[in-house]
């Protein structure tokens, strides 16, 4: 069996890498593993690839950043050529990102069957590019691979038939717990001057937050008001470094000095800071679920996940926007928070091969 594995952004890869080794393990599929280009940074090339043993990609797109439309069209305009030359029995893809869809329309219009991993997530809120992604290539797909059971009755209340869904767990753990020691290496405390729980992470990437001054001059008044009692370490995304030079908010922040802004870390710098992190303040998805088999609590900065298991657990909490829930939650995690949650069925680091034998046994 031919599989062709698409990833756009770096996170894919973390998905992906499970898949490759388990392929290998099961010496019946021939992958081939195409990124798109989405986003490129240099934490992507060399050092990401071999120090997580990822393989190289077989195909790079080298699509590069544009609009939706523009990028998704390029995205598809480069794929077909692949999909036509290597006539896949199946193509898999992952996530909610526009190589997602662009690549899973590609395939479904030339005959081809698609896998899609992380299939029905929802967070109910179609202003999230994201939340359209996942609504398109579900309904287009021929196998839902699900990480949580919420994903499985969403697709069944959408039409979805029940024989075409499966619950495997989640692939972002496999990789997570395969690299785990290896993160607890690092030495990425040290180079912060910083010491075990004594404080606090914060993430923020998504439009929403980062592309308008107000909300994210209100974040930056919780944060003004919580670095008084906690450190806080903000590895800065390209785009929110951006924005906040842009509307002058670098200004705010460089009055706050336990706010400390550092370059994107890498996957293993990141796991152990994270790892070792009173609580995390973040906007991510992805986030929200290694928090959760780390048992580190999390703050979200949204007003809805697509995650929701993480929430019913207790080990994520949707906080918002607002100035003063963003304080008040920071103050009830730092005085006390349960970590005696129960971690979801089956983040278990064996999504991967539950995966290759659906495909086996369905393709």
């Amino acid at each position: 069996m031919k599989v062709i594995n698409v990833a756009g952004v770096r996170p894919n890869f973390m998905k992906v890498a499970p898949l490759m080794e388990a392929y290998k393990k099961s010496n019946q599929i021939e992958p081939v593993l195409v990124h798109t280009g989405q986003h490129y940074d240099e934490s992507m090339s060399g050092l990401f690839f071999h120090e997580l043993d990822i393989p190289e990609p077989d195909i790079n797109l080298e699509v590069g950043s544009a609009s939706h439309a523009v990028q998704t069209a390029e995205i598809m305009k480069a794929f077909e050529p692949v999909v036509l030359e290597h006539k896949p029995d199946v193509v898999l893809v992952v996530g909610d990102v526009n190589s997602t869809i662009a690549c899973g329309l590609v395939a479904v219009k030339l005959g081809i069957k698609l896998a899609h991993v992380e299939a029905g997530l929802r967070s109910f809120d179609r202003s999230m590019p994201e939340e359209i992604n996942r609504i398109l290539t579900d309904s287009i797909s021929d196998l839902l691979l699900c990480t949580e059971q919420s994903g499985v009755v969403n697709l069944i209340s959408e039409g979805v038939p029940e024989e075409d869904i499966f619950l495997v767990g989640n692939i972002m753990i496999d990789s997570l717990l395969k690299y785990i020691d290896k993160a607890k290496q690092s030495n990425i405390l040290d180079r912060l001057n910083l010491n075990h729980s004594d404080f606090a992470i914060l993430t923020l990437h998504r439009p929403a937050n980062v592309d308008d001054p107000i909300t994210f001059s209100r974040i930056l008044d919780a944060l003004e008001v919580i670095q008084r009692h906690i450190p806080i370490i903000f590895p800065i995304h390209p785009r929110t470094r951006k924005n906040l030079f842009a509307s002058y908010l670098d200004r705010r922040v460089k009055r706050l000095p336990h706010l400390r802004l550092t370059h994107p870390l890498g996957y293993l710098d990141f796991l152990k800071l994270m790892s070792s992190a009173r609580f995390v303040m973040t906007d991510s998805g992805g986030i929200q679920e290694e928090t959760t088999v780390l048992r580190i609590p999390c703050l979200t900065l949204r007003e809805n996940t697509e995650q929701p298991v993480t929430v019913e657990i207790g080990s994520n909490r949707i906080v918002g926007t607002e100035t003063e829930k963003i304080i008040e939650a920071c103050k009830q995690v730092t005085n006390g928070h349960s970590r005696n949650f129960q971690i979801p069925p089956l983040w278990d680091g064996h999504a991967a091969e539950r995966i290759v034998k659906i495909l086996l046994d369905r393709l």
